[in-house]
């Protein structure tokens, strides 16, 4: 795996198995990879996954079962989802309002704009 400098390491394999509850890859109720077979697998020290583990852990999206690993929680997706709402209202759409704003763009415009992008790309409207 690659790593982005500029963002702890830690939190870019959060990010990744963020990603993958998010497309289903783990479902509600799943165990995640081991601390050993996900350190293996991104190649990065164990207690760097555990660091990662942890967090996940503290945001309630996953839960440890004592000797048995860790788990997906069951509003994991839900948790995600508002984390990463929460994140995009307060750092990307304000950049991205300024720059609508720089190009001269209308609200209508940018609606006209936004509804074509959902019909190029089979989003609902």
């Amino acid at each position: 795996m690659t790593f982005n400098e500029n963002k702890a390491i830690y939190l870019q394999l959060a990010e990744r198995i963020m990603d993958a509850i998010i497309a289903d890859k783990f479902a509600p109720g799943s165990r995640i990879p081991s601390v050993r077979e996900y350190a293996a697998e991104v190649e990065v020290n164990p207690n760097t996954v555990v660091r990662s583990y942890e967090y996940l852990e503290q945001k309630e999206i996953v839960y440890n079962k004592r000797g048995l690993g860790f788990f997906v929680a069951e509003s994991a997706r839900e948790k995600i989802i508002s984390m990463r709402k929460a994140v995009f209202y307060a750092e990307e759409l304000p950049y991205f309002f300024e720059r609508i704003e720089s190009f001269g763009w209308t609200p209508t415009e940018l609606a006209a704009e936004y509804e074509q992008f959902c019909k190029n790309n089979k989003l609902p409207e």
